[in-house]
């Protein structure tokens, strides 16, 4: 199991569009994805979970993988979240 904390950057958070890149992102791999935020622990393959995060602008989220491909998938995800998911 790997994790790493991300700070969400863009100014809308984490919206529809974003939710769904990083849905599309976590289902190319076989490994079970989560994402935690203020202790709340949701599924990082769907849509809906992450949006019930309401994830804002500067929300502390922990990504967590764990299984086969865990390091790629990991890496692939932070890369979206630092980089603001390509908005702003």
């Amino acid at each position: 199991m790997v994790e790493k904390e991300v700070i969400v950057k863009n100014t809308l958070g984490i919206h529809a569009r974003p939710a769904t890149q990083f849905v599309k992102i976590a289902s190319k791999y076989s490994c079970e994805v989560y994402v935690i935020k203020d202790g709340i622990e949701v599924n990082g393959k769907s849509i809906m979970s992450l949006l019930i995060l309401t994830a804002t602008k500067g929300s502390k989220l922990t990504i967590r993988c764990s299984g086969p491909d865990e390091e790629k998938a990991l890496k692939e995800l932070v890369d979206l979240v630092e980089g603001g998911f390509g908005e702003d």
